[in-house]
C-alpha cells in the first residue's frame, strides 16, 4: 500500500511538473508573436516613424511611448519564463546548459530596454530633426549596451542549439538555427558600424522577425 501510494504521488507530482513546463515554454512560445503584432499596430498607427531609418526603440519615445515600453517588458518577461522552461525541458541533455541560460539574457535584455530609452532621431518622434541624434544621452547608452548584450546572447543561443541539433542529427534544426545566427550577427554588426545605410536597418528588421521566429519555433518544439 505504501509502495502504491507512493508511486501515485511520484506520478503526480511528475505530471505536475509536466504541467509547469509546458506553461513555461508556451511563454517562450508566444512572446515573439505579442512583441510583433504590438510592434506592428504601432507601425500603422504611430506617424513619423520610418523603417528605413528608425528602429522600434525609438517607439518608446513620446506621449505614446508607454505601448512600447510595455511591449519590452512583457516580451522579456515572457523569454525569461521560456528560458526557464527550456532549463526544466532539457534536464541534462546538450544545451541545457548554455541554451537556457543565453535565451534569458536576451529576455533581461528586453527588460532593460523598458527601463533605459533610446534617443530621438531621423525624424521620430515627429519633430525631432532629421539624421541621426548628435549626442548620445546615458539612458541610450544603457540601452544599447543593453541591446548590445541582448543580441549577442540570442546569437550565442542559436549557436548553442544549433550544435545540439547536429548531435541529435535534426539538420533542418540545425540549419535553421546557424542561418538565425549569422544574419543577426552580420545585420546587428552592419547597423551598429553606421556604414550599411538603410540596407542594413532593413535588415536587422529581418533578422529581429527571424530571431523571434526561431525563438518561438524552439520553444514549441521542446514542449513535445
Amino acid at each position: 500500500m505504501q509502495r502504491a501510494a507512493a508511486t501515485k504521488q511520484a506520478r503526480l507530482a511528475n505530471s505536475r511538473s509536466e504541467r509547469i513546463t509546458k506553461a513555461l515554454l508556451i511563454c517562450g512560445v508566444f512572446a515573439g508573436p505579442l512583441y510583433g503584432i504590438v510592434g506592428a499596430i504601432q507601425l500603422l498607427t504611430r506617424p513619423g516613424f520610418d523603417v528605413r531609418y528608425n528602429m522600434l526603440s525609438q517607439m518608446s519615445l513620446g506621449d505614446q511611448g508607454w505601448i512600447q515600453v510595455a511591449n519590452f517588458l512583457v516580451s522579456g518577461l515572457l523569454v525569461v519564463a521560456g528560458a526557464v522552461g527550456m532549463r526544466r525541458a532539457l534536464g541534462s541533455s546538450p544545451a541545457s546548459t548554455w541554451g537556457p541560460r543565453l535565451v534569458g539574457v536576451y529576455g533581461l535584455g528586453l527588460i532593460a530596454a523598458a527601463i533605459f530609452s533610446a534617443d530621438p532621431g531621423f525624424g521620430f518622434p515627429p519633430g525631432t530633426p532629421a539624421g541621426p541624434p548628435t549626442t548620445m544621452s546615458t539612458h541610450s547608452l544603457l540601452h544599447f549596451v543593453s541591446a548590445l548584450f541582448g543580441f549577442f546572447a540570442v546569437i550565442g543561443a542559436c549557436v548553442v542549439f544549433a550544435r545540439r541539433f547536429a548531435k541529435l542529427g535534426q539538420r533542418g534544426w540545425a540549419t535553421f538555427s546557424v542561418v538565425t545566427g549569422v544574419f543577426f550577427l552580420v545585420a546587428f554588426l552592419g547597423t551598429a558600424s553606421g556604414s550599411g545605410g538603410v540596407t542594413f536597418t532593413l535588415a536587422l528588421w529581418g533578422a529581429l522577425a527571424l530571431a523571434w521566429v526561431w525563438l518561438s519555433a524552439v520553444s514549441a518544439k521542446l514542449i513535445d
